[in-house]
């Protein structure tokens, strides 16, 4: 594993779909980025920055809690989006669309998840910086 969260391929879909959020609620009108559009944007970000702050996490059991919280964040960005598009604030398209990109993010994070629970398993204590017997 890379010791760069950049090469992560995971935090680099997730990144990119927080940047797609935000540049379609910025389309919207006062009233709906003010109400819906902020939470959405702000449960899109969350996904990302807790796989951030749990890849920096000298602990390969923190770097999962982080990643379960990105998980929660994963499933709200999910409703807020469709509330979004019940409320006619994004179409049909793009609401399939971010709806495929979630699907694909939460598949890699699943799977992400196992990879570090994999490590716990095997007594690794960070996921940048794995033990030696010298240690």
């Amino acid at each position: 594993m890379s010791n760069r969260l950049e090469d992560l391929e995971l935090y680099q879909l997730a990144e990119s779909f927080a940047d797609e959020i935000w540049f379609i609620v910025l389309e919207w009108d006062y009233f709906a980025k003010d109400t819906l559009g902020k939470q959405l944007v702000r449960a899109a970000d969350s996904i990302s920055a807790n796989i951030a702050e749990g890849f920096g996490r000298y602990h390969y059991k923190d770097n999962k809690n982080f990643c379960y919280f990105s998980r929660g964040s994963l499933i709200e960005t999910k409703g807020w989006i469709n509330k979004a598009k019940t409320r006619k604030l994004m179409s049909e398209d793009q609401y399939s669309e971010y709806l495929n990109k979630l699907s694909i993010i939460h598949l890699k994070l699943n799977a992400y998840i196992k990879h570090i629970g994999s490590k716990i398993n095997n007594q690794v204590v960070s996921p940048n910086f794995p033990m030696t017997n010298d240690q």
